[in-house]
C-alpha cells in the first residue's frame, strides 16, 4: 500500500445511510489533477489524486482515504513549459514512479467504486476547486484509455470555488482555505495530493457548517 493511502474502516449501515441520503445518492469524492496545460484533449495529465469522504453523526463529513498517482504523459501529449514551471513537475524524472494513464485511473477508480457499492450510492460525484477543469481531464483520460466504468457522474460536480465564494467571499483556493482557518503551506501547493486534501477539508467544513445551521434552525 502506498504511504498516501489509508484503509476505510467505517462503512456501517448507519454511516452508509447518512452518506447515500445526503446528496441524492451520490458519493462526494474530491479530485485534483496537475497537468501540462489547459486543454484536456491535447495536454498531458501528470498527477491525479482523489480523497474519498465519509459521514457519521459524531464527525460529520470527513476524509477517509486518499489515492494518488503520478502519470506518464500519453503518447503525443502536448507539454507546456509554463505549466511545468508553475507546478514544478518534471514529467520524466526517474524517481516519479509514474504509471500509465490506464493504470493510474484504475488505481484511483477501484476504491471509489468499492465505496460507492459499500454505501449504496448510485455514482460518485466529483468535488473540485474549479471542478470543470478536473472533470474535463479525468473524462478525456478515461476516453483515451477506453475505460467504460467511470465511477463519476458524467457532468454534475460540486465546485468549492463557487461554494467558498458564497460562504467566505473567496474563490482562490489558498484564500478560501485561510478564510476557513485551515492550515495552508504555499510550498506544498500545486501537488495533486496536497490540493485535493485541502479541498476536501474545505468542502467538509462548509457542508458541516451548513448542516449544523440547518439543524439548529429546525429545532
Amino acid at each position: 500500500m502506498d504511504a498516501n493511502e489509508q484503509i476505510i474502516t467505517e462503512n456501517s449501515d448507519e454511516n452508509a445511510n447518512l452518506i447515500n441520503s445526503r446528496f441524492r445518492g451520490f458519493l462526494p469524492v474530491v479530485v485534483d489533477v496537475e497537468t501540462a496545460g489547459f486543454n484536456s484533449e491535447t495536454d498531458a495529465l501528470l498527477e491525479v489524486a482523489a480523497v474519498i469522504l465519509s459521514c457519521d453523526e459524531e464527525k460529520g463529513w470527513h476524509p477517509v482515504q486518499t489515492i494518488a498517482s503520478h502519470v506518464v504523459p500519453f503518447e503525443g501529449a502536448n507539454i507546456e513549459q509554463a505549466a511545468l514551471d508553475f507546478t514544478g513537475i518534471d514529467p520524466y524524472h526517474p524517481l516519479r514512479l509514474a504509471l500509465k494513464e490506464s493504470e493510474a485511473l484504475g488505481k484511483v477508480f477501484k476504491p471509489i467504486r468499492k465505496m460507492v457499492a459499500d454505501t449504496g450510492c448510485t455514482r460518485a460525484i466529483l468535488v473540485g476547486h474549479n471542478a470543470s477543469f478536473d472533470i474535463s481531464f479525468l473524462k478525456a483520460a478515461t476516453v483515451r484509455c477506453g475505460i467504460k466504468r467511470n465511477p463519476f457522474h458524467s457532468f454534475s460536480t460540486f465546485d468549492t470555488a463557487t461554494m467558498a465564494g458564497l460562504v467566505y467571499g473567496q474563490t482562490v483556493l489558498a484564500r478560501a482555505i485561510q478564510a476557513a482557518e485551515i492550515d495552508w503551506d504555499e510550498k506544498e501547493a500545486h501537488s495533486a495530493i496536497y490540493d485535493a486534501e485541502k479541498t476536501a477539508d474545505l468542502f467538509c467544513g462548509m457542508v458541516n457548517k451548513w448542516d449544523f445551521l440547518t439543524q439548529q434552525a429546525t429545532k
